[in-house]
């Protein structure tokens, strides 16, 4: 399919995190050590490259007692793409190990639901508890790129491309967007955090961090239908990307994922 994207995701950080810590309500007794990974994720076809989230950079995982595998700058010129001359970047939301390192994407024209701006930037920030995954560094750096025009803020769902289009869920954070995007196999719904892990869609179990339960809940609804099946959707957090996509010879943190291969077991 000509027009058709190839889509990769790129791992930039791992972490030990428990089973009951990623499901609301989870039993402590059936506890095991479920993992966490980091991903920003990348569009191609052809010459164009459209980047979906920007990750962090090492000096703000520090600030939060994490240390990253790579900085993502670095896994992007691992795999041949240098971060500078990246146009367009998707922000799916204004957590801290999403939109993280703006800096290392100069030439980058940002696209965030306005919805998400308004959260990051309003009342909601004064409880301790909402702004838990923010980082006011990253939200000053978001309002320097709409200021400098280089943010474009975006009112519900919207074709960025022929083929790419962004969808505001909400629930995890004020105005958290997915992004669909066409593939030789399909559409495939980039889930961000609206679903962290597959289990958190199968068993409609929301991750514990939200600004709205129910948008959260009604979300899974709304990628499934938006993905057609659950094994077209790709959590934003699962380490089990990277046991059912297989890793890029020569580049063991860069899975592809746009074959339609694989999914939820």
């Amino acid at each position: 399919m000509a027009d058709a994207y190839e889509v990769y995701a790129l791992r930039f950080a791992r972490e030990s995190r428990m089973h009951s810590a990623n499901y609301l309500g989870a039993a402590p007794a059936a506890d095991f050590d479920e993992g966490m990974d980091y991903y920003i994720f990348l569009l191609r076809k052809g010459q164009e490259i459209i980047l979906v989230d920007t990750g962090a950079t090492h000096e703000a995982a520090a600030r939060r007692n994490r240390v990253l595998r790579v900085a993502p700058d670095e896994c992007l010129r691992a795999f041949g793409i240098q971060p500078e001359a990246i146009e367009t970047t998707i922000l799916t939301h204004l957590h801290w190990d999403h939109a993280g390192a703006l800096g290392l994407f100069p030439k980058a024209r940002f696209h965030l639901q306005a919805t998400e701006m308004a959260y990051a930037t309003g009342p909601a920030m004064q409880h301790s508890t909402l702004r838990l995954a923010f980082d006011g560094a990253h939200v000053a750096e978001a309002v320097a790129a709409l200021h400098a025009g280089r943010m474009t803020l975006h009112d519900g769902d919207v074709q960025l491309r022929d083929g790419v289009w962004l969808h505001r869920i909400g629930g995890h954070s004020g105005g958290l967007q997915v992004v669909r995007v066409r593939t030789a196999s399909g559409w495939l719904v980039l889930a961000g955090d609206a679903a962290h892990y597959w289990g958190n869609l199968r068993q409609r179990q929301a991750f514990p961090l939200f600004a709205d339960l129910l948008e959260t809940l009604d979300g899974f609804e709304r990628i499934l239908a938006l993905a057609g099946t659950e094994a077209r959707v790709i959590p934003g957090h699962d380490p089990q990307i990277a046991r059912r996509f297989l890793a890029l010879d020569g580049h063991p943190e860069v899975f592809a994922l746009h074959d339609g291969s694989a999914g939820p077991a």
